[in-house]
């Protein structure tokens, strides 16, 4: 059988309404080119996500975040016998 671009938007009117968002999200991962279109909007959706916040508490929020970071990635990797 030859898959044509009619066989496919046949069966995509049978995809029930509360699914077409993922169908759409998958068509899309499949285009490259428009990937990274849409993770600079996903990314980009952040902008601005602290600006309510206090110099004083985005700077504690900051140091918390970098202490964070060294526990969990600072420790010294055994398996590798890096230590």
């Amino acid at each position: 059988m030859t898959i044509t671009l009619n066989t496919i938007l046949k069966e995509i009117q049978d995809v029930p309404v509360d699914k077409l968002e993922d169908v759409y999200e998958y068509v899309h991962s499949l285009t490259p080119h428009k990937k990274n279109s849409r993770l600079r909007k996903k990314i980009l959706s952040f902008a601005g996500a602290f600006s309510d916040m206090s110099e004083e508490s985005y700077q504690e929020f900051a140091s918390e975040i970098q202490k964070s970071r060294k526990e969990l990635f600072g420790k010294p990797n055994l398996l590798r016998g890096s230590y």
